[in-house]
């Protein structure tokens, strides 16, 4: 795999790098030493699919709170997402600044984001899934949320969003007060 950086820092991209030949196709997903060496200290505790059936969906923008912030590498195993990154750690220089990344079955990337981010995605085509690697478990008392269409931030969605559900759409926009996650 090659780890790719992010105008963000401690935000990567993973390109994974397959074995092909007449059969098919060969990738790994994961190696432990590979992600320590670039700055991934944690274990994979939880590992996550999601489906979403229609195309233009929004699902997130979630995230959890410390002690149970977590590091989250997600792969699109089928399909085709644009995938969102926010960063929520106080004292960022890129404090609120998001990056977007394509995931597909065929381009063969993952997106490796760390603690304090918020992460979520819109689908670009029916029936895509997920797979996310997580270093905490859910926590649903360390759960946090920002609203996919946050003016603060300003995330660009390729496509009209055709549906968020309802939890999502009710997420409160942020206020001034918001100073961000301290890890």
């Amino acid at each position: 795999m090659r780890i790719v950086n992010t105008p963000i820092k401690e935000l990567f991209i993973l390109e994974l790098e397959p074995f092909k030949d007449d059969r098919g196709r060969f990738v790994r997903l994961f190696c432990r030493d590979e992600l320590k060496a670039a700055g991934l200290k944690k274990e994979v505790v939880q590992v996550n699919s999601s489906l979403t059936r229609k195309k233009g969906v929004v699902r997130g923008m979630h995230f959890q709170y410390p002690p149970k912030a977590e590091i989250k590498m997600i792969r699109c195993v089928k399909g085709k997402v644009f995938d969102v990154a926010i960063d929520l750690r106080q004292n960022s220089p890129t404090f609120l600044h998001w990056y977007g990344e394509t995931l597909s079955e065929d381009n063969l990337k993952m997106m490796c984001i760390p603690e304090g981010f918020a992460h979520g995605f819109q689908t670009l085509e029916a029936d895509s899934e997920l797979l996310y690697m997580h270093t905490e478990f859910y926590t649903p008392e360390s759960q946090g949320a920002l609203h996919y269409n946050e003016p603060k931030v300003g995330i660009n969605w390729p496509l009209q969003v055709t549906s968020v559900s309802e939890r999502d759409q009710n997420h409160v926009f942020l206020t001034d007060t918001f100073k961000g996650i301290i890890l």
